[in-house]
């Protein structure tokens, strides 16, 4: 297989760069200073004391990556709210051509499904972080990250096999999955604690907030009867093979990442479709979130404002969500 990687900041770099490491055929799909700097140098892929420097093609616009060619995989790694925009200029996808959603969150599968059949899942468990141009960085030691791959439609096919076999190569964990979207499922509910983390920092009143909105979206999707896998077979999923690397750097969550990065500057995140996947839910069913909906709100009103990541109160967040619940 050969893969376009559409995305290369931190999960991106990180499984492109290792894909490339290992001999795989992989062009990463890059802006400004990342791709000049990748483009120039390489991809520095860093772990603890360890660094491997990845000599590996990028490119400005998937476009230019040989989409039509036999054999390649589409790996789509932005963040779930620049999907659609990075997809409008690749419509209509090639018929043959397989696209593997590497994101958080569970909506980009069905909007993938709307123009292509050939849609597949990961189950992404992979702490990195991709903060300066050029560099992405790894904070898991043993194997970097539990990738399991499937049909996001249900079941499993040759390219979920081909996939999960060119991840293991490259020292991930990976394996086909035909129920993939219930594993994404509980990936969702312990990414509720995202927006959290980038708004406000750690704290009792924040572990708080985060147990609220992770009970809150268990109860909304078990509603929705939505399968989602347990939390005893994914701890046990995670708890053999990913061993985190101590650290006191406070690099956070990706919603903080994108935080961060924006340094004041504006823009969006990824809650939008992680607490507001959950609030999507609760509204379809005639009830509400108030917990997502708070974080939800809280984290996009300090995106668009440009304000610093964990510069809000999380005390006042769980109030307010406490009293909306109260008026539901």
């Amino acid at each position: 297989m050969r893969y376009v990687v559409l995305g290369a900041g931190a999960v991106g770099g990180v499984v492109g760069g290792l894909l490339a490491r290992a001999g795989t055929d992989v062009t990463l799909v890059a802006r400004g200073p990342h791709l000049d700097a990748v483009r120039r140098d390489g991809l520095l892929v860093v772990r603890g004391d360890e660094e491997w420097r990845v000599d590996v093609p990028a490119v400005p616009d998937a476009s230019e990556a040989g989409l039509d060619a036999a054999g390649t995989v589409l790996v789509l790694a932005v963040k779930s709210q620049h999907t659609a925009a990075a997809l409008e200029p690749l419509l209509p996808l090639p018929v043959d051509l397989p696209v593997v959603c590497l994101q958080n969150g569970v909506a980009n599968e069905r909007l993938l499904l709307r123009h292509s059949a050939r849609v597949h899942g990961v189950c992404v468990m992979l702490p990195c972080a991709h903060l300066e141009p050029g560099t992405v960085r790894l904070f898991s030691l043993g194997r970097p990250g539990i990738l399991d791959v499937g049909r996001a439609a249900g079941g499993v096919d040759q390219v979920d096999r081909a996939v999960a076999g060119d991840l293991v190569g490259a020292g991930f964990l990976s394996e086909p999955r035909g129920d993939v979207m219930a594993w994404k499922h509980r990936k969702l509910l312990m990414n509720l604690g995202n927006g959290v983390d980038a708004a406000c920092g750690d704290g009792e009143a924040a572990a708080e907030l985060v147990a609220r909105c992770r009970a809150e979206g268990e109860e909304v999707l078990a509603a929705a009867g939505v399968a989602v896998t347990s939390a005893e077979d994914d701890r046990a999923r995670r708890a053999e093979h990913l061993r985190p690397l101590a650290r006191d750097d406070g690099v956070g969550s990706s919603t903080w990442q994108s935080l961060q990065r924006a340094g004041g500057a504006g823009g969006t995140t990824e809650a939008d479709h992680l607490n507001g996947e959950i609030v999507l839910r609760a509204r379809l069913l005639g009830r509400r979130a108030p917990y997502n909906e708070v974080v939800q709100r809280a984290v996009a009103e300090l995106a668009r404002a440009g304000g610093r990541p964990r510069s809000l109160d999380a005390a006042g967040l769980l109030s307010t969500a406490e009293s909306a619940r109260l008026r539901t």
